[in-house]
């Protein structure tokens, strides 16, 4: 076989092993969402794609038959071919055939495998779907061979007890990667990337993280004076009231609306908190419900307004549709005073009762030791200190400095908190 002959044919193989490269890779790695996306769209060849990908052993087997031929088939050219011209110029057979293997080599992993598979891992998709139907040509061509090796290949796997279905299931992490890659790339603008990330918290965040906290609800007593409601109401300007017997929170009967309330007193009727036209049936919701769920229960109620009780059917707060989107939304429906203020670069003011999960958002923390066994901030002071914290109480955790400023009773009101410089940590 002359030189030229011997080239034009290791090009060729070159060619097949680049295809078959290129489309083993773009075929398994091939993203999943993307191809659903494009099948939705009536591309055929993308549900060709997800097929192939539930079932990889058949285009895998013929990938490493193919490209095993075509590498012994190309190195027995290229020896044969060069080997007696390098002879020549060398006068040495052993390092002639030597050289004729490195040239042949090198040929096949640069352009056979090298670019091929970059290019494949660049544009996955777009070389799935255009391989997709030569690689099922391929499949039904080569059948038998197939059966004979994909079998025994299952037979191994099964023998040894591992399995080998590809797992595809998308966790809450995964999403969270990619939502990070996206913001990172642009694609999601900081703000799309945060409404995303709080939609995902409300699942693991529950009531009591946002919940008006006991000591803070507002309520009457059913006997309380017209005049002493409306003043109340002046100086705590809420939508909604608890009424209760005896002045006992536990004993709730219903709550009433401010501005139904005060319309009837400017119309300069007789009005009574215990008015089965004005009070409404209270709606509670246990302590462990999730955001999520508070939502759900939200909508199938049609309210917008619960009392939280905890196991001991104790009151511990009460929660509005607000809170619950305030989550959700941020700054955009949060106009109260910022629970975390900076101060400097380094240094934040933390109201005590500001949720653990605003404080490890805010400041970077990546976690707090058993998270699980509080819910805020001056419930880790706490936790950590394990005493009743009091003022200048100190620790230091995961290269913060936390210091207690003020406290109230039994309360955390405020807290320092430092970033520590890396030389102090």
């Amino acid at each position: 076989m002359s030189l030229a002959t011997a080239s034009l044919f290791i090009i060729i193989l070159i060619a097949i092993s680049a295809v078959v490269s290129s489309s083993e890779l773009g075929l398994a790695s091939a993203r999943k969402i993307k191809l659903q996306i494009l099948a939705k769209e009536g591309d055929i060849r993308a549900l060709e794609v997800l097929t192939m990908q539930q079932h990889p052993g058949s285009f895998i087997t013929v990938v490493q038959v193919a490209l095993n031929a075509v590498a012994i088939l190309a190195g027995v050219i290229g020896e044969a071919a060069l080997s007696p011209y390098l002879f020549e110029l060398i006068g040495h057979e052993a390092i002639a055939s030597v050289i004729s293997f490195i040239l042949v080599t090198s040929a096949f992993v640069l352009f056979a495998d090298l670019m091929p598979k970059r290019l494949a891992m660049s544009h996955s998709e777009a070389v799935a779907l255009r391989m997709v139907r030569p690689m099922l040509l391929l499949i039904f061509i080569f059948k038998p061979l197939i059966w004979i090796f994909d079998g025994a290949a299952d037979s191994l796997f099964k023998l040894m007890g591992i399995s080998t279905v590809r797992q595809d299931e998308m966790t809450s992490e995964d999403i969270y990667a990619v939502m990070d890659a996206g913001a990172e790339a642009g694609v999601l603008k900081h703000h799309e990337h945060h409404l995303i990330e709080n939609i995902f918290e409300m699942q693991e965040r529950t009531v009591t993280s946002v919940m008006t906290t006991r000591e803070h609800v507002v309520y009457f007593d059913s006997a309380t004076s017209n005049e002493q409601v409306v003043n109340t109401m002046i100086d705590a300007p809420h939508h909604k009231f608890l009424v209760c017997l005896e002045d006992d929170l536990e004993q709730i009967i219903g709550y009433v609306e401010s501005r139904q309330y005060l319309a009837l007193i400017l119309k300069q009727q007789q009005v009574s908190l215990t008015d089965q036209s004005l009070l409404r049936p209270a709606l509670f919701i246990p302590d462990t419900l999730s955001l999520f769920e508070m939502l759900e229960t939200f909508k199938s109620t049609g309210s917008d307004f619960a009392v939280i009780v905890n196991e001991y059917a104790m009151v511990v707060g009460v929660i509005t549709l607000k809170d619950v989107m305030s989550i959700v939304m941020g700054e955009l429906v949060t106009v109260e005073e910022q629970a975390i203020v900076q101060r400097t670069d380094n240094t934040w003011l933390v109201d005590g009762m500001t949720p653990i999960e605003d404080v490890i958002r805010a400041l970077g923390i990546i976690n707090l030791p058993n998270s699980e066994n509080y819910e805020t901030i001056s419930g880790f002071m706490m936790y950590m200190l394990r005493k009743i914290p009091k003022k200048t109480d100190i620790i230091e955790h995961a290269g913060f400095h936390f210091e207690i400023l003020d406290t109230e009773r039994l309360k955390i009101n405020q807290l320092l908190v430092t970033k520590l410089q890396d030389e102090q940590k």
